[in-house]
């Protein structure tokens, strides 16, 4: 070919390559890392005053930290969510349960080629206990973990309730279908840890994708390995709020040992690294943010029940900074097939959202509003909640029983706006935000959902 025809040629294809892919490299390995049961007040780079994160802190400092993450109010919603990539009312069934017919996002990357592994937190395939009413259609009805797409798993809250023994001292865990019970002495995030560590390290030269559900800082709130009780053997399960701020930091310190044994692996810059959390806080807790003190708001549709942390690392190929654009949790399965380079395999439902052109800078299309449908019953110890659909946006939420709230801002604050005293701005931003949960509750949906809007509709004030 003549030199400048190709010169030519050679020009625009890696300007196609660029416009498609940007200007960085793919990374080779993926750690998504979702903490259990914390909200934004419990980080510095947040604006939280009570603990010390100075791991997750640097991640931030040095890569992307995002002020308007969502997920729900509770770990299986968003559980549910985060691995499908889709709305709570297209799969709900019971607490506790994805159904087994789900495909998951280890589904996905298994099929394009990615070594796979989960350590952490299951509580996916039962829960509720026998002597629960109607247990028995429910027990054991979710996917196993050996379903679930990935190549090796070591999880506690696997199989039925009662098998789950301590997540923390002395845990219980189900390894690649082997059941250990009750190793005594051990620190089952430290095992995590170990497991997470030990598989990268055999499987470096492959791509990878490793999902990190921490059991930290979730109840029973019990000494850590850096708490001075647990030198005392039978104090090690003792339960109590007070070593609530040391949960936060041995969630941190093992985030540190995550990075250093990356480093010492020499993966480190190769490794895309995602941390985000399930729901809030516990409510038991109380914490200094910003010059207020706050109560958690696990378990509430609160913004202090909702809004959590999303922080994105890859050093050299993720610039550090600040972004605002809505995030939830649907929104990891199409980001991760984003980072693969593929689309979404053909034929699957999703409802998320990719954000990974935010993470390497690029442009492409983004959020306006985040949607929930949250009824976490049946199951064991939820009949205390009742359902809740809303809708929100930067600047509002919106319920379909008609409340609005005023939820500007990076903090946690809400304000319940008077109906009959909206500017016409906020008129628009209402019927806008009801058409979004009119728009989204429509099929498919799971027989529970259906069952409920057949019930009680979907109204609106």
């Amino acid at each position: 070919m003549h030199k400048p025809l190709f010169t030519f040629f050679s020009v625009v294809i890696c300007y196609l390559c660029f416009q498609v892919h940007g200007s960085e490299e793919r990374p080779r390995h993926i750690l998504l890392i979702m903490a259990d049961d914390i909200g934004i007040e419990g980080f510095g780079c947040y604006g939280g005053e009570d603990y010390n994160t100075p791991n997750i802190d640097q991640l931030a400092s040095t890569g992307l930290r995002f002020t308007h993450a969502y997920a729900q109010p509770l770990c299986t919603p968003t559980r549910l969510e985060i691995m499908t990539g889709r709305e709570n009312h297209r799969n709900w069934k019971y607490f506790g349960v994805l159904p087994p017919e789900e495909k998951t996002f280890g589904h996905m990357m298994q099929g394009f080629g990615y070594k796979t592994c989960i350590a952490g937190k299951w509580q996916l395939q039962s829960y509720d206990p026998p002597e629960f009413p109607n247990a028995e259609q429910r027990r054991g009805s979710g996917m196993h973990p050996r379903d679930a797409g990935f190549d090796e798993y070591s999880l506690f809250h696997s199989l039925h309730t009662e098998d789950k023994g301590s997540r923390y001292a002395n845990p219980t865990f189900l390894r690649n279908g082997q059941l250990y019970e009750s190793l005594d002495g051990q620190y089952g995030e430290d095992l995590s840890v170990q497991f997470i560590l030990d598989f990268m390290k055999r499987h470096q030269e492959a791509s990878t994708f490793v999902y990190y559900p921490m059991a930290l800082p979730h109840w029973p709130m019990v000494p850590t390995p850096a708490s001075d009780t647990w030198k005392t053997p039978s104090k090690r399960l003792e339960e109590n709020t007070r070593y609530f701020p040391d949960m936060v930091e041995y969630m941190d310190q093992l985030i540190g040992r995550l990075l250093a044994g990356m480093d010492q692996l020499g993966i480190r810059d190769e490794t895309l690294i995602l941390f985000y959390s399930d729901n809030g806080t516990d409510r038991r807790i109380q914490s200094n943010f910003r010059g207020q003190r706050i109560n958690g708001g696990k378990n509430t549709t609160a913004q202090t029940g909702i809004r959590v942390p999303l922080i994105a690392h890859w050093k050299g190929g993720i610039r550090p900074g600040l972004q605002s654009e809505l995030v939830e949790a649907s929104d990891f399965l199409p980001t991760l097939a984003s980072l693969a380079g593929k689309p979404v395999p053909e034929g699957w439902q999703i409802d998320g959202v990719s954000f990974a052109h935010q993470l390497m800078g690029q442009k492409g299309t983004s959020r306006e509003w985040a949607f929930f449908w949250y009824d976490p019953r049946p199951g064991w110890d939820k009949d205390q909640f009742k359902r809740s659909i809303f809708a929100l946006d930067h600047q509002h939420k919106l319920f379909s029983d008609g409340r609005m709230y005023d939820i500007r801002g990076e903090g946690l604050c809400e304000r319940l706006m008077d109906l009959h005293q909206l500017t016409s701005e906020q008129r628009r931003a209402r019927c806008k935000l009801s058409a979004v949960i009119t728009h989204m509750m429509r099929e498919p949906m799971s027989q529970v959902a259906k069952f409920e809007v057949n019930a009680f509709g979907v109204p609106f004030n």
